[in-house]
């Protein structure tokens, strides 16, 4: 049961960014930003967590998880190292995902043509 959900949910969460393109007219730059606004709200809230625990997967893959991890770890070292502790703690949880970003981008950009 634990896949359906996760399938359902991290679906949903995909239907609602296609949404965002489609019915609003939102460029692919604000629909990802506004998801992962959300996310970040709902962490701040205390509600993401209680919703990986029930969603699995599909709340921790899609882009709202990282709004979720930048709060997340912000939040931690805040209580841990006070007001520069929420400085470094987003880099903590988020830094290999944007480390990934950097160095896959970079070999793609070896490997294809970009257009001019």
């Amino acid at each position: 049961m634990q896949f359906v959900w996760a399938f359902v949910i991290g679906g949903l969460i995909c239907i609602v960014g296609q949404l965002m393109l489609d019915v609003l007219k939102l460029t692919p730059a604000h629909t990802m930003s506004t998801l992962v606004v959300v996310g970040a709200i709902l962490d701040g809230l205390g509600w993401y967590d209680p919703f990986i625990d029930f969603a699995g997967a599909g709340a921790s893959v899609p882009i709202t998880s990282f709004g979720n991890s930048l709060v997340h770890g912000a939040l931690t070292e805040l209580k841990e190292d006070g007001y520069i502790g929420a400085i470094t703690g987003i880099f903590d949880l988020t830094s290999a995902g944007i480390s990934s970003a950097i160095i896959f981008s970079f070999l793609a950009a070896l490997v294809v043509k970009p257009r001019g």
